[in-house]
């Protein structure tokens, strides 16, 4: 199996108010276990194995809402220790099935934190079972692997496919590891670029009000211990609909297929992408693909269900999405 990153590039084209704008995808499904998450995992692991933490047989826990807990599966497996994953009732599942395949022991927690969401629940039984002294937690909330991962890997090759050129990159935000260490490289090597935060409506990751929200794998019940304002030039909060909206524009446009994270970095550059015309070389980061969300995001009943009416989704001032040229590689 390949290390993760070297993912690629590819442009597609936003017809905004009547003008094509091209638009970068950094499409980190392409990892070997589907997410820009591998790369976190690896750092994560590699870590812990340098300090020693970690023999044949260890047991890694994590809180997980999918991808994460994936390539942490995929990674224990292969190096010869144990995972359970912590997850909450909104972990697709297809998210569910592949950590069963790979071998992960599943704990679910059933009930929201004051926030709404399942994080801070998640977070509180991950406490519990260290407890025991029988696990070793990565904590990708707080561990400096995880924005490392990013500032020696995903910033760099980014910035190398586009030859260093880019007017805005548009970042989805959970913990805030990737945007932190994104930003970190960008502010050095690139530092006329505007980088944008994009954060679920509900979260309060960035600050925001807390609610409910049916997107994951962005978002989160509590600020980010990893970001602070000097990191970020704005940020953009999206909405499950409007996510939504612009995964299933993308696929039907493009054939390219994301998850909802991918989607509100979409929509989040398409409503800057309206308001600046001098915008030109933008590229967003698009976190997953969308065969985890089959039975979500692109199942008309599940939307039904959860009050959105698939029929009338709304795509604000995008026209249209297709494709534009090849992709670029990775260097």
């Amino acid at each position: 199996m390949r290390q993760p990153g070297k993912t690629p590039v590819v442009p597609v084209e936003l017809t905004v108010r009547g003008r094509g704008r091209t638009v970068y995808l950094k499409l980190e499904g392409a990892n070997p276990y589907g997410s820009l998450k591998d790369r976190t995992a690896a750092s994560l692991v590699d870590g812990l194995e340098r300090r020693g933490a970690l023999e044949p047989g260890s047991v890694l826990v994590e809180s997980t809402s999918g991808n994460l807990g994936v390539a942490l599966a995929a990674i224990a497996r292969r190096r010869g220790y144990r995972f359970v994953a912590v997850v909450d009732p909104k972990t697709t599942p297809e998210n569910l099935a592949q950590l069963r395949r790979l071998g992960a022991r599943i704990d679910c927690v059933e009930t929201p934190d004051e926030a709404g969401g399942y994080l801070l629940a998640r977070l509180e039984r991950v406490r519990e079972l260290c407890a025991s002294g029988a696990f070793v937690w990565p904590d990708q909330y707080s561990n400096p692997a995880n924005p490392r991962a990013h500032e020696q890997g995903t910033a760099p090759e980014l910035l190398d496919q586009l030859h260093g050129d880019l007017d805005a990159v548009f970042v989805p935000v959970s913990t805030g590891g990737t945007l932190a260490g994104l930003a970190r490289c960008f502010r050095r090597d690139s530092p006329a670029t505007r980088i944008v935060a994009v954060d679920a409506r509900g979260s309060v990751a960035l600050g925001g009000r807390p609610g409910t929200r049916l997107l994951t794998g962005i978002g989160a019940s509590r600020r980010s211990s990893f970001l602070t304002a000097d990191l970020y030039d704005q940020s953009v909060l999206v909405g499950d609909a409007e996510a939504f909206a612009f995964c299933r524009a993308l696929a039907a446009g493009t054939g390219i297929s994301v998850g909802g994270s991918s989607g509100a970095a979409l929509a989040a550059c398409a409503r800057l992408l309206a308001r600046d015309p001098d915008l030109v070389r933008v590229a967003c980061l698009c976190p997953d693909r969308g065969d985890r969300y089959a039975s979500t995001i692109y199942d008309d009943g599940w939307l039904s269900r959860n009050g959105i009416d698939p029929g009338s989704l709304e795509r604000g001032p995008v026209e249209a999405i297709g494709r534009e040229r090849a992709p670029l590689a990775a260097v």
